[in-house]
């Protein structure tokens, strides 16, 4: 069925309504339509959400374009000679194109096609049982699914409080995604995985970036010691970064923006990117008709990610990724809805867990990790043991530039004999992060790892190095 701007205005009876389409919820509402369930999807920007648009598929083709220039320049010394002229527009085209110039019109089809039906509007719960959407043309739709409610508003950057900084024209990632051409210095407000994603990368095609982190260390909720492998990576590349950095203003006069921090900085840039984390708005949402507090971070879910309290005499309302509060990570979505489509088709299976969540921060070098970290592992009172290892002893001089000083920190509950969490920085930190997660999912006892036969060479080999610390 087609997609439509404004459904007939009486009230609608369907099946399931799905609101918001990104990752998580295109695969709910595309699963249950394919089921034959009568399937209303609604998103007021485009279907497929941040992820494709805006987030982990384009800023990841910057990400690489911005290695290879990092790679040439690695030449002289160890390849011969390079002469590196970066250029942002083979970039910023490229992004276009994996984008479709941020028209959605193939992933629509792609819903449609499977039977379910497309709203383009504003979605938020008007009553129990109820979702009004509020087209683009500012008519209403009321939709009265029978079945199932599922909320996957996804999250939106959150903007800190800073005098002076609503009023500026400020970046977010959105902004830094479709620059067609970058400025020639740029302020960055967060220097977590977006902040310093970003930071690297337009700072290796030639704009001069100066990262602020109000905490006392980047990637503040990983190990300790990703902060002093990205310290020395980041201003190898020749990265700004100001720890323990509160900003008290920021003023903007027509050319540049201006940040005065609390400890006295004052710093400027032609640009500015608030990379200050995300945040889920439930009382936009309409949550309150639920019966909870829509003032909260985030929609409580049990196993089967159905928000509970709800009245058994109506439809069910699920709610999956950003919106639960268990990591704003497409891979979360995706898992998340998994869990929902088998509970609203009555099908069982396992329920969602959450001891084995990888992330991966894709800088150079990259930080994956899983599970719990050294300090969680002790607050929830484990008894813990750790196993390190350095790459460099590891990789035995095959890597040149950052990474060389990377390592491979495990985790693991004494106790029970199992690893309950595990971090790789450097080369392929994401890629080697796989048999961490496994083990950590499976609960792997760690003497059975240590019997693995580690190829050589490679970097994940120092896994058996880190074990071997362990037993």
């Amino acid at each position: 069925m087609a997609v439509t701007d404004r459904l007939p205005q009486q009230p609608q009876q369907v099946d399931a309504v799905v609101v918001g389409m990104g990752p998580g919820g295109e695969e709910v509402a595309g699963r249950l339509a394919d089921a034959g369930l009568d399937v209303v999807g609604v998103d007021e920007r485009l279907l497929g959400g941040e992820c494709p648009y805006w987030g982990c598929i384009p800023s990841k083709i910057m990400v690489r374009a911005a290695g290879l220039v990092a790679e040439a320049h690695r030449i002289p010394g160890t390849a011969g000679t390079a002469m590196v002229h970066p250029d942002w527009r083979p970039v910023a085209r490229r992004v276009r194109e994996a984008t479709d110039d941020w028209n959605d019109k193939a992933a629509v089809d792609r819903f449609t096609s499977r039977g379910g039906r497309f709203l383009r509007g504003r979605g938020r719960l008007t009553a129990p049982g109820e979702v009004t959407v509020g087209g683009m043309d500012g008519g209403e739709t009321v939709l009265r699914p029978r079945r199932a409610v599922v909320l996957a508003v996804g999250s939106e950057p959150s903007v800190p409080p800073v005098p002076g900084l609503a009023c500026t024209p400020y970046w977010t990632n959105r902004e830094m995604v479709e620059a067609a051409e970058l400025p020639e210095s740029l302020l960055v407000l967060g220097g977590g995985a977006v902040g310093l994603e970003f930071g690297q990368v337009v700072q290796r095609f030639g704009t001069a970036v100066t990262v602020l982190e109000v905490a006392p260390r980047l990637l503040g909720h990983e190990e300790p010691e990703v902060d002093e492998v990205l310290m020395r990576a980041l201003t190898s590349d020749g990265v700004e970064v100001y720890t323990g950095a509160e900003p008290a203003s920021v003023s903007y006069d027509g050319g540049r923006f201006t940040v005065e921090c609390a400890r006295g900085e004052r710093l400027t840039a032609e640009r500015l990117l608030v990379a200050a984390g995300r945040r889920v708005d439930l009382t936009r949402l309409g949550a309150g008709v639920l019966e909870v507090d829509d003032t909260a971070p985030a929609l409580p879910v049990d196993a089967r990610m159905r928000v509970p309290g709800q009245d058994p005499g109506g439809p069910g309302v699920w709610a999956v990724g950003d919106v639960t509060g268990h990591g704003a990570f497409t891979h979360m979505a995706m898992y998340q809805a998994d869990v929902a489509v088998r509970a609203i088709l009555g099908r069982g299976g396992p329920q969602a867990e959450y001891h084995a969540v990888p992330r991966v921060t894709f800088t150079d070098p990259e930080i994956g990790a899983v599970g719990l970290t050294e300090a969680e592992a002790r607050q929830r009172g484990i008894a813990v043991r750790i196993g390190r290892a350095d790459l460099a002893a590891t990789a035995r001089g095959f890597i040149h530039g950052p990474g060389g000083d990377g390592f491979v920190k495990l985790v693991a509950d004494a106790d029970a004999g199992v690893l309950v969490g595990g971090t790789v920085a450097g080369p392929y930190g994401g890629e080697v992060l796989g048999v961490l997660s496994v083990a950590v999912r499976a609960r792997l006892p760690v003497a059975e790892l240590a019997q693995t036969i580690w190829a050589y060479p490679t970097f994940h080999r120092a896994i058996g190095d880190a074990l071997r610390e362990l037993t």
